[in-house]
């Protein structure tokens, strides 16, 4: 490896759901992007179905408009953190669909994003086998580079 290859990111998507873990990916993409005189992008995913009993269903749109007013604030909150950091370089948005394909492929090419960044899955093992991990699919299928952040550890 070239010694004065040195490896910049411009443009840093953070999958948001209002998780610990989430947030720590977020504030670790400021300092990676405050480094690379970056931008970080932050989207919050809200599936179109829920599961029940019988398997998938459409999502109620009443449910869908409320929690898309939840993550407007959760957004509205992580960018009131960035600028009290002194950080303004933050794009917000509240997508609707699989947060699968859009953290691993649709979103990164919208925002032309060229490291995605993810908070470590909090999901039990089941849980992982029922509706599979979105951080481990965004590492198999995204095109740019993917950094897992893993939990701080508690003092």
């Amino acid at each position: 490896m070239n010694e004065n290859m040195e490896q910049t990111y411009q443009t840093i998507l953070v999958g948001i759901d209002g998780s610990p873990q989430a947030n720590h990916a977020f504030e670790c993409a400021i300092e990676v992007a405050r480094r690379n005189n970056g931008k970080v992008v932050a989207v919050a995913v809200i599936q179109h179905y829920m599961n029940d009993i019988l398997g998938y269903t459409n999502a109620n749109s009443d449910i869908l408009d409320i929690e898309a007013k939840e993550f407007e604030r959760i957004l509205e909150e992580i960018k009131d953190y960035a600028k009290s950091i002194d950080f303004d370089d933050v794009v917000t948005e509240v997508v609707f669909g699989s947060p699968k394909r859009l953290l691993a492929e649709l979103l990164p090419e919208k925002y032309d994003a060229d490291l995605i960044m993810v908070g470590q899955t909090g999901l039990s093992n089941v849980e992982r086998i029922m509706v599979g991990s979105v951080s481990e699919h965004v590492i198999r299928h995204a095109k740019c580079d993917v950094l897992i952040v893993t939990p701080q550890k508690e003092d």
